[in-house]
């Protein structure tokens, strides 16, 4: 087969358009509120920090509205310098572990950034190079989101400016440098750059950061500076309608293979990654009446799914956005310095949370320690060294795949690689050593933050 015809019947496996999740929701998410009105926000309110395109995406109206929405031409002819990204089933894995189960992983790392970051920066970029916009601000946790603002917003001649948590700015300098390479400009977070900042910094000059306090200085920074919207790399609503061109493409390729899965697997922080694998799954169980087990893995430091409060928050530290109704552990929330950078978020997705309540998608907390050990396991057998992050989703692939074996079922276990750990080898150097601390967050302290939220009238 030449490698002409082998790249045309592979790039068959790639989606035209995104999937709307909102089109297939029963009832509508709860409102997003503006915290002086309490009433819900309109588009004029988002104006400042997005694109009108992005915005309608966001309320899933106008030409945004239906359940498939087109990938614009320029999107998809970027999206091909990667995708389809390819879905391998994990034989020496499944040997190792002496189980019946079938495990496949769709491997998200095969981008040019090397995670699943670019699959919404691209878009976001596009629109806003389309509405006019000049420069792009926004906040990085591990460095994936970042690096790919500073790839896509080159690709169409947007000047970047990236916040990057500064616990992450200190354990992963390569992936700095990567923004750098792709000419982005770089600060620890919090910062001197932003009032924000630099009132965090006055409380604790060696301030390890959050994404909160990011999030806090991004928004700061676009609304203060002429010609710049916000890019957001997870939790809201385009986030992941842009990211779902995974599981479109995992399921084509799923197909391909003559299975469908029992179990689908994601690590979740903010929830991009998991919503993008797990989302046309979600269509599936809503639609066709799929038994599919949905489980999203957070990290015991970070668990907001598992012991947040369903209720209305701001979705960064110092207070400045909309209140939106989510799993949270309160934007006050400060996270230990654990490793998967990325995961490290006070709230979640309000798509996923309305899932999660509504008993669609299950989750589980995890400690880093093993989930460590599950990503030492994966790269001797798989060759892959993956991201911190993204061994969350593997550490309960292998449990569930450990559990079909006691049972002697044969299960179709599926989880997304969302990314390579390259960049994250302090992490792994300190495992080996035995100084990874697990972190488990006392829900105590999630009462506490929650008390002193706004109310928000149903």
């Amino acid at each position: 087969m030449s490698k002409q015809v082998k790249y045309l019947l592979e790039e068959s496996e790639m989606p035209t358009a995104w999937y709307n999740v909102q089109a297939d929701f029963a009832t509508p998410l709860p409102p997003v509120i503006h915290p002086g009105t309490g009433k819900p926000i309109g588009p004029d309110d988002m104006a400042s920090l997005f694109p009108m395109d992005i915005i309608m995406q966001e309320a899933a109206v106008g030409p945004y509205a239906g359940r498939f929405i087109d990938i614009p031409e320029e999107v998809y002819d970027i999206y091909r310098l990667w995708r389809p990204t390819p879905l391998i089933r994990a034989r020496r894995l499944e040997k190792a572990l002496d189980t019946p189960a079938h495990i496949y992983f769709k491997h998200e790392g095969a981008s040019p950034v090397g995670s699943h970051k670019p699959n919404t920066a691209v878009p976001q970029a596009y629109y806003n190079k389309r509405a006019g916009t000049k420069r792009l601000a926004t906040e990085t946790g591990a460095g994936q989101w970042g690096s790919s603002v500073a790839f896509a917003a080159g690709y169409f001649g947007l000047e970047a400016k990236v916040y990057m948590v500064n616990i992450s700015y200190q354990q992963k300098p390569y992936r700095r440098m990567m923004m750098e390479a792709y000419g982005a400009n770089i600060v620890a977070s919090p910062s001197q750059d932003t009032a924000a900042g630099r009132r965090f910094l006055a409380e604790d000059p060696n301030h390890t950061g959050s994404l909160g306090i990011a999030i806090s200085e991004a928004i700061e920074d676009t609304v203060t500076t002429p010609h710049t919207k916000y890019a957001i790399g997870s939790v809201f609503n385009h986030v992941l309608l842009h990211q779902t061109i995974i599981g479109e493409e995992a399921l084509r390729q799923m197909e391909k293979a003559g299975e469908y899965p029992d179990v689908v697997i994601g690590c979740v922080g903010g929830g991009s990654n998991f919503g993008g694998v797990a989302l046309p799954f979600v269509r599936d169980k809503l639609k066709e009446g799929k038994t599919t087990r949905i489980i999203a893995v957070e990290p015991t430091a970070a668990p907001s799914l598992t012991k947040g409060i369903y209720t209305y928050d701001f979705g960064d530290t110092a207070q400045t956005t909309p209140l939106v109704k989510m799993y949270t552990l309160g934007s006050a929330f400060i996270p230990a310095p654990i490793h998967a950078g990325g995961l490290r978020y006070h709230a979640m997705a309000p798509i996923l949370c309305k899932l999660y309540d509504e008993g669609v998608i299950e989750a589980v907390a995890v400690q880093q320690n093993p989930v460590f050990a599950a990503a030492v396991q994966f790269a001797r057998t798989e060759a892959i060294i993956p991201a911190p992050e993204s061994a969350h989703a593997i550490h309960i692939a292998i449990d569930e795949a450990l559990k079909a074996k006691a049972s002697g079922e044969k299960k179709v276990i599926l989880f997304n690689l969302s990314g390579h750990g390259h960049f994250d080898m302090t992490g792994y150097q300190m495992y080996f050593a035995g100084q990874l601390e697990d972190y488990e967050y006392p829900v105590e302290e999630v009462h506490k933050a929650i008390a002193g939220l706004p109310k928000v009238m149903a």
